[in-house]
């Protein structure tokens, strides 16, 4: 279970429905208010499913960057007000500071990726709030298919270059390509990112959107895959997949998200888990600033709530277990040396390196044969002018024996011929 997340919400609504709300707390100067009475908030059962509202204790973000390189991050003043620092569009299709929505399928799909990482809410503690309420937003506009005239293998390879160069700490993209491989441009660019130390965090995929397996950059190593799971905690058929390469869960079902007219949907998917655990990786770098990115994510993996019937992780279901954003800013956790969730230099090195540089010709190195021995010197000295006894053997006599036997039946041949020629002459009368 969620931390009976779904309990705990229906119960602050159907509080506030009977008339027993209690005022929302004071916002403490400098804080994004938070009202968990109100029926929006009360429907984001994530935030105490999660652990999220007990982080807040401890920070809330401030400072940290998340780029959300999505649909474009729209401009609603309520949410994101002065959320959105900064932004670009890498499709060639939308404006220039990224903030207008590219596509026509799901072109809000941005605005409720950033709803959920950073909203503000209202000011009064009252709408949609973020995980980390207090963190900037950076928006990099992508487009899908036909809405991009720029390659997509070119747009998220841009889009994560001019992140990391804005500021970026954390990177989320809630988009999956349904193949495990990915284009090798890829390579340098999240190389980039892990160089300058960014948390990437990446969705699983959905069954319900066709995807079987997790899929590139989900497969990338070194990114944070976030599988999904209901409001019980339990792996989601439709709104999830499932690979190797799953990190952590986070809530997929029954989500909300801010559209960029400010109209509040509710939607499912690991694109919007994703958001919730990049949330939670911008509140850990808020708490615990001298951590890199390798830390942040082991942060993340390493306290998760552990799943009842799984014995071995990774879990391809679950990864490590079910988010606990608490438990991941307080946790006595030791540090690690390398990102838990894989090296991407050392597969580029393994299976880029046919294609990035020619094979050195191999070296030949000549064999050293042992020389032949002298030849015999002959026993006797002679005349070259005189018969060896090898051309005595093979040569001089063979000769005469075929001479002589030649000699012979010519005379024999003769010698007959003459016997013939008489006998005719004694039997011819004569005239």
């Amino acid at each position: 279970m969620l931390r009976n997340a779904v309990a705990v919400a229906m119960v602050a609504a159907s509080a506030l429905l009977a008339g027993a709300a209690t005022p929302p707390p004071a916002p403490t100067p400098g804080l994004v208010a938070d009202d968990p009475t109100d029926p929006v908030r009360a429907l984001e059962y994530w935030l105490d499913g999660a652990g999220i509202r007990e982080a807040w204790a401890t920070t809330r973000g401030k400072g940290v960057t998340i780029a959300v390189i999505d649909t474009g991050v729209g401009k609603v003043p309520s949410v994101f007000g002065e959320a959105v620092v900064g932004g670009t569009d890498v499709s060639g299709s939308g404006t220039p500071d990224g903030r207008s929505p590219v596509g026509a399928v799901d072109p809000d799909h941005g605005s409720w990726v950033a709803s959920l990482a950073a909203g503000r809410g209202d000011a009064d503690g009252t709408g949609m709030i973020g995980v980390a309420p207090e963190a900037d937003l950076l928006s990099v506009s992508v487009g899908f298919g036909a809405a991009a005239v720029v390659p997509f293998v070119d747009q998220i390879a841009d889009g994560i270059r001019w992140a990391v160069d804005n500021g970026a700490d954390v990177i989320n993209m809630s988009l999956t390509t349904n193949t495990l491989d990915w284009d090798p441009s890829w390579d340098d660019a999240f190389l980039y990112a892990y160089e300058h130390d960014v948390v990437v965090v990446v969705a699983a995929g959905n069954r319900g959107s066709g995807t079987t397996m997790v899929g590139a950059p989900a497969t990338i190593p070194g990114v944070l895959t976030v599988g999904g799971v209901d409001q019980t905690g339990t792996a989601s058929v439709e709104a999830s997949t499932q690979g190797i390469t799953i990190g952590i869960s986070a809530p997929s079902e029954g989500l909300l998200g801010v559209s960029a007219n400010g109209d509040l949907v509710s939607w499912d998917g690991t694109s919007g888990a994703a958001p919730i655990v990049a949330g939670v990786a911008a509140l850990i770098r808020a708490a615990h600033p001298d951590l890199d990115a390798a830390n942040v994510i082991n942060r993340i993996i390493s306290t998760a709530i552990p799943v009842e019937g799984v014995t071995a992780v990774p879990d391809p279901l679950y990864g490590y277990g079910l988010l606990d954003a608490a438990a991941a800013l307080s946790a006595d956790v030791p540090l690690v040396s390398e990102n838990p969730m894989g090296d991407l230099a050392e597969w580029v090195r393994l299976y880029r390196r046919a294609d990035a540089e020619p094979l050195p010709d191999p070296e030949v190195t000549p064999v050293q044969i042992p020389p032949l021995p002298a030849a015999d010197p002959p026993s006797e000295a002679g005349s070259p002018l005189l018969p060896s006894a090898e051309s005595l053997r093979y040569g001089t006599l063979p000769l005469i024996a075929l001479t002589m036997t030649g000699i012979l039946v010519g005379l024999g041949v003769t010698a007959a011929a003459r016997r013939i020629r008489t006998a005719r002459a004694k039997s011819t009368p004569a005239p």
